[in-house]
């Protein structure tokens, strides 16, 4: 296979072949991420053709982030049982499957069960977890910078994808536009197929950083049903006030990225007469900041204490979301804006991912931070639905931004309740 091929020849020149894995997973997510990003950039061309307000459209989204959230601990389980690769490829052909049949939606239904239910159950399958799982199974030295590198692909899929969509959307329709993202998504799919394995021990290697000399064996399967295994995690796990710590503020982070401004930033700054490409462009600069601020943040969570981290991102996410109301969408207040909230969009990733691993162990992290990214989505589906009936019902999404922010402030203050871990030590190791 061409994986066997590609270690020993990177083996030559000391480099590790999950550095391999990283750049074919991060690649994978780029493109989900412009998946899950590309209906901010659809909302308004389905209104204009079909009529369908921003509350229904909203609650479809509500439903794929739900789903794309609810799937996370049982798709840990799915990674865990029949492979990264396996689960991968599955996850990618449902996302196209259920993008080629949308093309010819006319009803709403249409647009709830294959927008809102097959697509969240397919980037569920992936999401998140699949950074942990990397992190975790192939490294044993820079974790934290690991998931800082596969979370900031969310960040470089909109920087790469949202302009352009909403250049062929305005330019060719929505439609011509989401046969490009299906495009790509084959692509994707067939870099995984060639490259990506499930474990270290599949290349005769160890993870990045241990210093053993023989290629660890996989553990056993776990041959219970994947619900049981799923839902046991879940048992052990919500006996830790540490778990509801975490999935809590994960919630809140979910409210105030994915469900607020991923979906409602574009149709928002329409409302205050900003062009779409315009606004898409908006989203691409935070995705610039956010590249950099998820990359350095993973840096730093390998090396300071990763609660004062958390505390940090989330107190500055929520006074930039305040701000933005007053920041009378003029092009010096919204640059502020993308700058102080692009730097920390999914910056709490990394140090969520390192104090999961540190309390569960990393054998159960991939499994136990699937259930705190549900509370990422649930969060996320809240504020998808709530923003878009704020729009209708209020005729603003103002109101949505400020609950947001001060939602980000509490979670900076409760996440300081987490016990003290000790400091994390970099390990020296090969390139």
């Amino acid at each position: 296979m061409i994986s066997n091929w590609l270690s020993a020849a990177l083996g030559r020149r000391n480099i590790h072949y999950g550095w391999v894995m990283v750049g074919v997973t991060f690649f994978a997510a780029l493109i989900s991420a412009g998946t899950v990003g590309a209906p901010g950039v659809f909302i308004v061309p389905l209104q204009k053709e079909f009529g369908w307000s921003t509350a229904q459209i909203s609650s479809a989204l509500s439903i794929r982030f739900i789903l794309f959230g609810l799937m996370a601990p049982f798709a840990a389980a799915l990674l865990n049982r029949y492979g990264l690769r396996n689960v991968t490829l599955t996850a990618q052909l449902i996302v196209v499957s259920a993008l080629v049949l949308s093309l010819g939606m006319t009803e709403i239904w249409q647009l709830v069960a294959l927008w809102g239910v097959v697509i969240g159950i397919g980037t569920g399958m992936t999401a998140l977890v699949l950074g942990a799982t990397i992190s975790t199974r192939w490294f044993a030295a820079r974790r934290g910078l690991v998931v800082g590198i596969l979370t900031a692909s969310v960040a470089t899929g909109q920087l790469v994808f949202l302009p352009l969509l909403a250049s062929l959307t305005e330019r060719y329709g929505w439609r011509l536009a989401l046969g490009f993202v299906c495009i790509m998504l084959g692509v994707s799919a067939l870099a995984v197929l060639l490259v990506m394995r499930d474990r270290p021990s599949d290349v005769g290697l160890r993870p990045f950083g241990d210093e053993g000399t023989e290629p660890l064996p996989a553990p056993p399967v776990n041959h219970g049903s994947i619900t049981g295994v799923a839902l046991g995690t879940l048992r052990d796990a919500s006996k830790s006030s540490a778990f509801w710590i975490l999935f809590a503020t994960f919630f809140v982070c979910g409210a105030s990225t994915n469900g607020l401004v991923q979906v409602h930033l574009i149709p928002m700054c329409l409302d205050f007469g900003i062009p779409q490409v315009q606004a898409a462009s908006l989203l691409a600069a935070m995705g610039i900041f956010d590249f950099f601020g998820t990359i350095m943040s993973g840096w730093l969570s390998d090396r300071y204490d990763n609660r004062f981290l958390l505390f940090w991102y989330y107190g500055l996410r929520g006074l930039s979301l305040i701000f933005l109301p007053f920041s009378d969408f003029s092009f010096y207040g919204l640059s502020i804006f993308a700058m102080f909230y692009g730097l920390d969009w999914i910056a709490t990733v990394p140090p969520t991912v390192r104090l999961t691993a540190q309390k569960f162990g990393p054998e159960r992290a991939n499994l136990v931070f699937g259930w705190i990214f549900a509370g990422h989505q649930l969060g996320a589906g809240a504020a998808a639905f709530g923003a878009g009936l704020s729009r209708t019902l209020l005729q603003s999404y103002l109101p949505a931004f400020f609950v947001a922010g001060a939602l980000c402030v509490f979670a900076s203050l409760i996440v300081l309740g987490l016990s003290r871990q000790p400091k994390p030590q970099a390990k020296p190791a090969m390139a």
